[in-house]
């Protein structure tokens, strides 16, 4: 099991597929622990080029819950949003999934204003 499995804090390196599998976008980020279930999100960026969020202004923002046992099993929920606005193409890329063995998985759903900045499928997220 992954050191970290524990741990929401640190680095995080994400991927996001298509429905049929094939690779969309994929974003690399920092998490630490807010008040309560709240996720400072820093360090964001895209790792892909993509239209819906170039040139923009791009915020982020999370929550998460855990729980666990004394055996280090750690579980729980994960909710992301990243919105671009300021630009000919805002976007918002919402992201909810589990936490489990050191790693978080889900779907995810992109809705935006242009051509192209739709979409949905699944996500994993790992320690970087």
């Amino acid at each position: 099991m992954n050191s970290r499995a524990g741990n929401i804090n640190g680095n995080w390196a994400a991927t996001l597929t298509n429905t049929n599998g094939t690779p969309n976008l994929a974003f690399q980020t920092s998490f630490t622990q807010g008040s309560g279930s709240n996720l400072n999100v820093v360090n964001f960026s895209f790792t892909t080029s993509d239209e819906c969020f170039a040139s923009q202004k791009v915020t982020e923002t999370g929550s998460f819950t855990l729980s666990g046992n004394f055996n280090g099993q750690v579980t729980g929920t994960f909710d992301m949003t990243i919105t671009a606005t300021g630009g000919a193409a805002e976007g918002m890329l919402t992201l909810q999934g589990t936490v489990n063995n050191g790693q978080i998985t889900g779907t995810w759903t992109l809705t935006g204003t242009a051509v192209g900045c739709t979409g949905n499928g699944n996500f994993t997220m790992t320690p970087a």
